[in-house]
């Protein structure tokens, strides 16, 4: 009988999802770093998603309050930033063990109000129980034009490749710390039109295989472009994770001055390229790894 060890999370994912009911009004189900919904009317669509983090998986009993629930509210954005989608409205489930601190809780609130107010974002309900561990899950809602979301599975062939940032070293406080480029992701959207994009959570070296496969395509890697973060190795750029930069792909013909135009509207950012999709083959990547829950 297997275990979830045995199969990793992208094959459970799989099994879990595959009998799935849809209807037409579905846009796009499981799968991508979002749902999107048809909204009953007007020209937008609904964007969906959820997202979990548990007490000594993303966080430590040591963790300040305040980073944990900015923390979980992060990730979801950051999620939205993927799709170059807008949020809007978040629903939070609290579960704690009955001996926990109500002053950390409100100070856990405290941190992921503060994130949310930053991006205009109103939390409107939610659930709390109680459990052997602390998590928090943050459900979130809103909203991108008809048809203009971003996804990961419509990348080609000879599309160039590129992350908006360092890699590596999360775990010395990025990983808390960390903006979610929601902003940011919306301007790279009108400017450099990208064919597929994602934000790099689980490692370069487990998205981008994740990326390449939505897409049909395979992908060749120029490690010695992989912008790594100071202090790091190119193994740790490569499968830390948690990064939250975004991983997108644009057509080769793309100009250098919409590049350039888009660099000077995120200040905070820059645009290195690491290499292109390839038809099949797949090069650069040094072993598979990458976080895996069940791995």
């Amino acid at each position: 009988m297997k275990t979830l060890a045995d199969i990793g999370e992208d094959a459970l994912v799989r099994l879990l999802t595959r009998t799935l009911k849809t209807d037409n009004d579905v846009l796009l189900g499981p799968g991508d770093d979002c749902a999107v919904v048809r909204m009953p009317r007007g020209a937008q669509s609904l964007v969906l998603k959820t997202d979990t983090i548990v007490e000594g998986v993303h966080f430590t009993a040591e963790t300040p309050a305040k980073w944990i629930g900015r923390k979980a509210m992060a990730r979801v954005l950051s999620d939205f930033a993927a799709m170059a989608a807008i949020p809007r409205h978040a629903l939070v489930t609290l579960i704690a063990p009955p001996t926990t601190w109500v002053k950390r809780v409100q100070a856990i609130y405290q941190g992921l109000s503060k994130l949310a107010d930053e991006f205009e974002v109103r939390v409107v309900g939610g659930e709390t129980s109680r459990g052997d561990q602390l998590s928090l899950t943050v459900s979130l809602s809103g909203f991108v034009p008809a048809r203009r979301w971003i996804t990961r599975s419509a990348a080609r062939a000879g599309d160039v490749l590129y992350v908006t940032g360092r890699l590596g070293g999360s775990i010395r406080g990025r990983h808390l710390r960390f903006q979610p480029l929601v902003k940011e992701s919306l301007i790279i959207a009108e400017k450099l039109k990208p064919t597929a994009m994602m934000d790099l959570s689980d490692g370069l070296a487990k998205d981008l295989p994740r990326l390449a496969a939505a897409s049909g395509v395979g992908w060749h890697l120029l490690l010695d472009q992989i912008p790594i973060t100071a202090g790091c190795s190119l193994p740790q750029a490569l499968h830390d994770g948690e990064d939250y930069h975004l991983l997108f792909a644009t057509a080769p013909t793309l100009k250098k001055q919409a590049l350039m135009e888009c660099q000077a509207l995120c200040p905070g950012l820059r645009f290195h390229a690491i290499g292109k999709l390839t038809e099949g083959e797949k090069s650069g990547l040094l072993e598979r790894g990458g976080w895996d829950h069940f791995g």
